[in-house]
């Protein structure tokens, strides 16, 4: 369980260096044309380890169905979230990010008959007021001003659609290699955004696009595609999808340690306060196995 925990921790991390790296690079591209690269690109890299290893073979129509199911559902979320920062900033999405693990939870209780018990409903809710608690800086006012756009709500249709990809990670998987799994979801993801530039051409870029655009890409198509969605789904099947999505609180914390890495600015006391929150809830969310069944 300690490599489970400590692989979603290393997850998290990543996860949280994607939400500054997508602000930076998405001016100079259309989101589509941009996650269709990054999928691109992540399949490739993942291909020739998991041909080797496994094997490349059509999975046959069914597997695909299954595959192409949970890409649509990460997919949309990754298109959603680029569009969307182009009409909101980090702060608004990252508030907006927050209720992922809840709606998960729903989810899994639909499709999975997951039971999360009292506490861990009561500890997802004082993470969720960790994490917001973090975003403010503990300045309830802000909350109060807040004033949602229509990038934010682009950002939530793309949280519906995240809450909905770990569940659908224990629903399909049927005893496949992880990694065989996590390279045809690529594959099928790589399908969808496709048809869907056919169906919608981006517009025409002018001019070259600078080299940290596509240092950014190759950045989120290896850290933060390949090794994030291998860590999750692998996950998801021993811990169950709430307590996988449930790291998701991690990141606000963590965008605050990665700022402070790069500028040297310690937090103020009450934003750490925020973190305190957050991290006993966060341990009475993982600790003990959920009861699940079908």
């Amino acid at each position: 369980p300690w490599l489970l925990h400590g692989s979603m921790l290393v997850s998290a991390m990543l996860v949280s260096t994607s939400f500054p790296v997508g602000k930076a690079i998405t001016p100079f591209m259309d989101p589509v044309l941009l996650t269709l690269i990054r999928f691109c690109l992540a399949a490739l890299l993942f291909a020739p380890y998991v041909g080797r290893r496994f094997g490349l073979a059509n999975p046959g129509l069914a597997a695909l169905g299954r595959y192409s199911l949970v890409s649509v559902a990460l997919v949309g979320f990754f298109w959603l979230m680029f569009l969307s920062l182009r009409f909101t900033n980090s702060l608004h999405t990252g508030v907006l990010f927050t209720m992922v693990p809840g709606i998960s939870g729903i989810y899994s209780w639909f499709l999975l008959r997951e039971r999360l018990g009292l506490w861990r409903i009561l500890a997802l809710l004082l993470a969720m007021v960790g994490a917001l608690w973090v975003i403010f800086e503990g300045e309830v006012a802000q909350l109060r001003a807040l004033q949602f756009n229509r990038g934010d709500l682009l950002f939530f249709g793309g949280c519906l659609l995240m809450a909905l990809y770990t569940p659908l990670i224990k629903l399909l998987h049927r005893g496949e290699p992880m990694a065989v799994m996590t390279f045809w979801i690529l594959v099928t993801g790589c399908g969808w955004l496709l048809l869907f530039t056919l169906l919608n051409p981006p517009a025409p870029l002018f001019g070259p696009v600078p080299t940290r655009v596509w240092a950014g890409i190759a950045y989120l198509a290896v850290f933060t595609t390949i090794i994030t969605f291998f860590i999750s789904q692998w996950a998801t099947l021993h811990l169950g999808p709430t307590r996988v999505m449930a790291y998701s609180y991690l990141y606000p914390p963590l965008i605050v340690f990665i700022d402070w890495c790069l500028s040297g600015a310690l937090p103020d006391l009450r934003t750490l306060a925020g973190v305190l929150i957050i991290l006993p809830a966060m341990y009475v969310v993982q600790r003990g196995n959920a009861s699940t069944g079908r």
